[in-house]
């Protein structure tokens, strides 16, 4: 009996942690406008959907290769061209992120949090070292 709730118990964390990973994802890219300005910049309006497509499947593949440890084995020159795209994508979410950090002053201003502003950044940043060192010091142990 014991063992079975600690399953579905397991069950449950595992599933409140993927869905709130994956709407946190979409939502950063809805907040970023990633998919809209790199249709833009490529000036590719009528292939939106590829686009969309590929971070889809991409973001299901990747969960797959995961969650099954697959393994590729292949040579080391051959993942070269899969690093580039994956430098691309890190690129372009940066230079995203650098343009909507400017989001947070503005927010904070027009609901009336400015005095608070300090401490809301204290929060995120102390919020992320927190789950940065209990990954690494009680999950990677």
């Amino acid at each position: 009996m014991a063992d079975g709730l600690s399953h579905l118990l397991l069950a449950v964390v595992g599933l409140a942690g993927g869905f709130s990973v994956g709407s946190a994802f979409v939502a950063l890219l809805i907040v970023l406008d990633l998919i809209p300005r790199l249709v833009q910049l490529t000036r590719a309006h009528r292939r939106s959907g590829i686009f969309e497509s590929a971070i889809v499947f991409g973001a299901i593949f990747w969960m797959c290769a995961d969650l099954y440890d697959w393994e590729l084995g292949w040579p080391a020159g051959f993942l070269l061209l899969p690093a580039v795209f994956q430098g691309v994508f890190v690129g372009m979410f940066a230079a995203a992120l650098t343009e909507v950090l400017n989001v947070i002053p503005i927010v904070s201003e027009r609901l009336g949090l400015k005095p608070y502003l300090f401490s809301l950044l204290l929060a995120m940043v102390l919020g992320k070292v927190a789950g940065s060192l209990v990954d690494w010091l009680w999950f990677r142990l």
